[in-house]
């Protein structure tokens, strides 16, 4: 009956089974993950070579011709190692797991979600994923406020994939796309487009700003795609305390461009 109970354990019958425990299922950027993995025996004795936590999103990606969802993980904790759980054994292990400033803003359709695996050598590795709500710093968070009093409205926001990157090694970048419907823009943008690279004291932002053709010249300009313009801008932590002067710098620096 062991025999027998160990082949179905290999294929993930009466095996262990893991499901893990989060403090909150709501975090800001930067701040720590806190939470349990709960590991329960099955109907045999099983040895754990080690307990990893993912921190997980996905990005669109174009494969010939058509948009895919691609997996991809921010970051890994590995959580204990060498284990073993006896039958109908239950254990608890607590776990901490710091957050990346830059980690994705779960707005629009873009999920951010904790996996949690097990690796148990000769069976089906026990899994378990756990969808979490990440919220903007309150830098990233004036910046938005600002660009909202600008009459500018947030349109679609998604994470695409990127063959170059200017900040860190990750293949995609999370675009968050404005429109104007009022405001000084109004009539003179069609579009802009905002990447965040958040730090502990600052926000970088990568703008992209897509002016509105007038005329002959600008119709050639939209023809040619030339009307759009890249720019980077930095926004210390002081510097978006004081919501006035940061619209104003947002304001001003759009303008530059259009």
């Amino acid at each position: 009956m062991s025999f027998v109970n160990r082949v179905l354990a290999s294929v993930g019958i009466g095996a262990a089974v893991v499901d893990t425990k989060l403090e909150e299922s709501m975090f800001y950027a930067g701040e720590m993950i806190k939470g349990v993995v709960e590991i329960n025996g099955g109907k045999v004795e099983q040895h754990i070579d080690e307990i990893n936590l993912y921190l997980m999103t996905e990005y669109i990606r174009e494969v010939d011709d058509n948009k895919v969802k691609q997996a991809h993980t921010l970051d890994s904790v590995r959580v204990a190692q060498d284990i073993t759980i006896a039958a109908n054994e239950q254990k608890k292990i607590p776990f901490t797991m710091p957050l990346p400033y830059d980690v994705p803003l779960t707005i629009g359709k873009t999920p951010v979600w904790l996996k949690t695996g097990l690796d148990i050598k000769q069976a089906i590795d026990p899994k378990d994923e756990d969808y979490i709500t990440i919220k903007s710093t309150d830098i990233v968070e004036n910046v938005f406020a600002s660009l909202e009093q600008l009459g500018l409205r947030l349109r679609k926001s998604m994470c695409v994939h990127v063959k170059r990157h200017l900040q860190n090694n990750r293949p995609f970048a999370q675009e968050f796309e404005f429109i104007p419907s009022s405001g000084p823009f109004h009539g003179d943008l069609d579009e802009l487009e905002v990447v965040f690279y958040p730090e502990r004291d600052r926000v970088r932002l990568m703008l992209e700003v897509d002016k509105r053709g007038k005329g002959m010249l600008g119709f050639l300009e939209e023809a040619l795609d030339v009307d759009e313009q890249k720019s980077m801008l930095t926004i210390s932590r002081i510097e978006a305390e004081d919501q006035a002067t940061l619209t104003q710098t947002l304001e001003n620096h759009i303008r530059r461009y259009i």
